[in-house]
C-alpha cells in the first residue's frame, strides 16, 4: 500500500514540476530583430513570377493586390520553352489579368516578336482585355483588367516570332 502512494505522489509531483517548469515558448516580438535585408519587400523588379507592382503592370491599370490563380502554361516551339502565360486576380478590384513572359533563353537570341495577350471567357467563348504588341523584344505583359471573376476562365497568349508565318500559344489552367 505505502508504495502505491508512494508512487501516486511522486507522479503528482513530477507533472506539477513538468507544468510549473516550462520547456521554452516563442512570443511575438521576442525573437531577435529583423534587419533590413530580413524584412519583406515589395520591388517593382518585373520577374518571371508575375509581379503586380511593376512598371508596366500598373500601367496596364494591374491592381497591386492581384495573384496568380491556376497553373501556368509554357507556349513552346517544338522542345524549346518560349514564354509562360499565367492569369491573376484581384480581389480588391474584382478583375482578371493575363500575363505573360518571354523567357530569357529565347529573348536573347530572338529577332522582335509579336505578342497577343488576354483573358478568354469559357462562358462567352470570347477573350477580354485582349493586348496586341508588334515587333517587340518586351520580356514582361500585361492585359488590362478583365470584368471576368463570375466566368470561368483562362489567360491566353502567343508569341510569333520574327519570319515564322505562324504564331505559338498556350492558356493557363482553367479556373471557375
Amino acid at each position: 500500500m505505502r508504495s502505491t502512494r508512494f508512487s501516486k505522489g511522486a507522479l503528482v509531483a513530477a507533472t506539477t514540476a513538468l507544468v510549473l517548469l516550462p520547456a521554452g515558448a516563442a512570443y511575438a516580438g521576442s525573437g531577435p530583430a529583423t534587419g533590413p535585408s530580413q524584412k519583406l519587400t515589395r520591388t517593382s523588379a518585373p520577374s518571371p513570377e508575375g509581379n503586380p507592382a511593376s512598371k508596366l503592370a500598373k500601367a496596364s491599370g494591374v491592381c497591386d493586390d492581384a495573384v496568380q490563380i491556376g497553373e501556368r502554361a509554357l507556349i513552346k516551339r517544338g522542345s524549346e520553352t518560349l514564354a509562360s502565360v499565367k492569369q491573376f486576380y484581384s480581389k480588391k478590384c474584382h478583375e482578371n489579368y493575363a500575363y505573360l513572359w518571354v523567357w530569357e533563353s529565347f529573348r536573347e537570341t530572338a529577332a522582335p516578336y509579336d505578342v497577343t495577350l488576354g483573358v478568354y471567357s469559357y462562358d462567352d467563348d470570347s477573350v477580354h482585355a485582349a493586348k496586341t504588341w508588334k515587333a517587340t523584344k518586351q520580356q514582361e505583359f500585361w492585359s488590362e483588367g478583365a470584368n471576368t471573376v463570375e466566368a470561368c476562365t483562362s489567360a491566353v497568349g502567343s508569341l510569333r516570332p520574327a519570319g515564322s508565318p505562324q504564331a505559338y500559344q498556350a492558356f493557363s489552367q482553367k479556373r471557375c
